[in-house]
C-alpha cells in the first residue's frame, strides 16, 4: 500500500468491486481507474465479471483504458493490497484456476470475510442463484443480447451528457427500477441469497451479478450487492471500525476535499 501520500486517498479497511466488464463497451474503465488510484485499501476483492469473456468472443475489443484498469489492479497488489479474485459467468473461464494464487492476486470461489466488528460475511459473485441463467440458458442469453442494444442507448446518452458538461446517468439503470419483472427478478435473487447465508451460519453476504447496488437488513440477514461499473458505477467498502457503506462513485468524488481527476490514457472506454 503506498504510504508516501496516505492523506491524498480515500481509506478503507476493505473494498469490494463488481462487474466490471472489461472488453465490453458498456465498461466505464475510466471511471474505474479514478476510483482505483484516489483510494487504498488493506483487502479488495474483486467479485465477479471482472473481464467479459462473453464480450469478447462476439465481439472482440480491448481499449487502452482496459487495459490500464488491470494495471491499476496490480499495482495494488504489488503495493501490498491483499486481491482476492472470486469470477462470475461473464468469467467463467477463470473458474478453473479458483484455489491457486497468480502472483498477488488469489483465485477463489467463495469466501468468508470477517468484519473488523466480528460480523461474518460469505462473499461471492452469485450468479448460481440466477434461476434464469440455471434453468433456462436460451433466454438468458437473449436477455443478454438485448441489454447489450440497452447500453448502447447508454453510450449514445452518456456521451451527449459529458458533452453538455453533465455527470454520468445510466439508462439501464433508470429502466431496471422501473421495470415490475425487473424488481420481481432483483427480489427474488435476492431471496436465494439470504436463505444462503442463513444455510452458512454467517451475518451476512455480498455479491454482484444484478448490476443493482444494495445493503440493508433482509429477514435478520445482512445483505449487500456492491453493483457495477457498467451502469451504477458503485463499491461496497468496510471503514477500519467495520462499518459498511456503498459508494456511488460518480457522487463520492464530488465530497472529498483532496480529490484529483487522475489522467489516463487516451481512447474510448
Amino acid at each position: 500500500m503506498n504510504q508516501d501520500q496516505p492523506q491524498r486517498l480515500a481509506s478503507y479497511r476493505t473494498i469490494w468491486m463488481s462487474d466490471i466488464h472489461l472488453g465490453f463497451h458498456g465498461c466505464q474503465a475510466e471511471l474505474i481507474i479514478d476510483f482505483l488510484r484516489q483510494t487504498q485499501c488493506q483487502r479488495l476483492y474483486l467479485v465477479g465479471d471482472i473481464i467479459d469473456f462473453w464480450a469478447l468472443k462476439q465481439h472482440p475489443i480491448w481499449p487502452a483504458r482496459h487495459a490500464e484498469v488491470i494495471r491499476a489492479l496490480l499495482d495494488k497488489a504489488h503495493q501490498g493490497t491483499e486481491v482476492i479474485y472470486l469470477p462470475g459467468n461473464h468469467d467463467a473461464l477463470m473458474r478453473r484456476y479458483v484455489g491457486n494464487d497468480f502472483g498477488a492476486i488469489a483465485l477463489r470461489d467463495e469466501v468468508i470475510h470477517q468484519g473488523a466488528d466480528g460480523k461474518r460475511w460469505l462473499v461471492l459473485h452469485g450468479d448460481r442463484f440466477d434461476a434464469l441463467i440455471q434453468t433456462r440458458k436460451w433466454p438468458a442469453y437473449l436477455g443478454s443480447m438485448l441489454y447489450d442494444l440497452l447500453l448502447d442507448a447508454d453510450q449514445i446518452v452518456h456521451r451527449l451528457r459529458r458533452q453538455l458538461g453533465l455527470d454520468y446517468w445510466s439508462l439501464a439503470a433508470y429502466l431496471k427500477r422501473k421495470v415490475k419483472n425487473a424488481v420481481r427478478y432483483i427480489e427474488q435473487y435476492e431471496h436465494e441469497l439470504v436463505k444462503a447465508a442463513r444455510h452458512a451460519e454467517v451475518d451476512g453476504i455480498i455479491s454482484g451479478h444484478i448490476h443493482h447496488a444494495d445493503l440493508r437488513l433482509i429477514e435478520g440477514i445482512h445483505y449487500a450487492n456492491c453493483g457495477d461499473w457498467v451502469e451504477s458505477c458503485t463499491a461496497l467498502v468496510e471503514t477500519h471500525d467495520g462499518q459498511m457503506e456503498l459508494i456511488d462513485w460518480v457522487q463520492a468524488r464530488k465530497t472529498l476535499p483532496f480529490y484529483q481527476p487522475q489522467p489516463v490514457l487516451a481512447g474510448a472506454n
